[in-house]
């Protein structure tokens, strides 16, 4: 038996209500260009919007003209999606909360994940979103994914709840030690200002 290995999300498809509210809310709020649209190849009666999110995969949302929005919490069930997490620079997660008060969207303010900054609301048909950003850069050609495996191996040895901002620091020293070549011999900690 062998794996089916995967590289990376190619998409994610939501349902939707009428096409306008789709286009509103993920270009008009979450800034996401309307890259193009045709019909749902699977249901005549829909339209397959779609939107790039920013990192050049896509977001699709299927759309009926004889759907209304339904601003009633959408289901958290087992085998539902929970919330869809999109990636916000620090810069613009900064100015989340006032540009959804402007609108009148109930959020939940700025919540501390130790290796990123959270902040949830829901769209127009009562789907959770939350909009991310780490606290970290990984070094260039390292993920953030392998920059968080590290800080998780770091946190569970030094037995601590939760992945925290030295843990990710410490993770990319161990990364670029291990990833990125020197003339030295020895890479410990120095001080030279003794």
């Amino acid at each position: 038996m062998r794996k089916i290995q995967t590289q990376g999300v190619h998409h994610i498809t939501l349902v939707g209500a009428d096409r306008q509210t789709s286009i509103d809310f993920w270009e008009g709020v979450l800034g996401m260009p309307f890259v193009f649209e045709q019909p749902n190849l699977d249901n005549a009666a829909e339209s397959h919007l779609y939107f790039d999110p920013g990192d050049g995969r896509l977001i699709t949302i299927f759309t009926d003209e004889s759907r209304t929005p339904d601003a009633g919490r959408a289901p958290q069930t087992q085998g539902c999606v929970h919330h869809l997490a999109l990636n916000v620079s620090q810069a613009s997660f900064r100015q989340i909360a006032e540009r959804l008060d402007e609108r009148r969207v109930a959020h939940s303010g700025p919540k501390d994940r130790g290796f990123m900054d959270s902040i949830y609301f829901r769209d127009p048909l009562g789907f959770l979103i939350e909009l991310a950003s780490y606290r970290f850069e990984p070094p260039t050609g390292i993920s953030h994914g392998e920059v968080m495996l590290e800080a998780h191996k770091i946190r569970v040895g030094r037995g601590d709840y939760n992945i925290q901002e030295v843990h990710l620091a410490d993770a990319i020293e161990v990364l670029t030690k291990t990833h990125r070549r020197s003339l030295s011999e020895d890479r410990t900690p120095k001080n030279p200002y003794a």
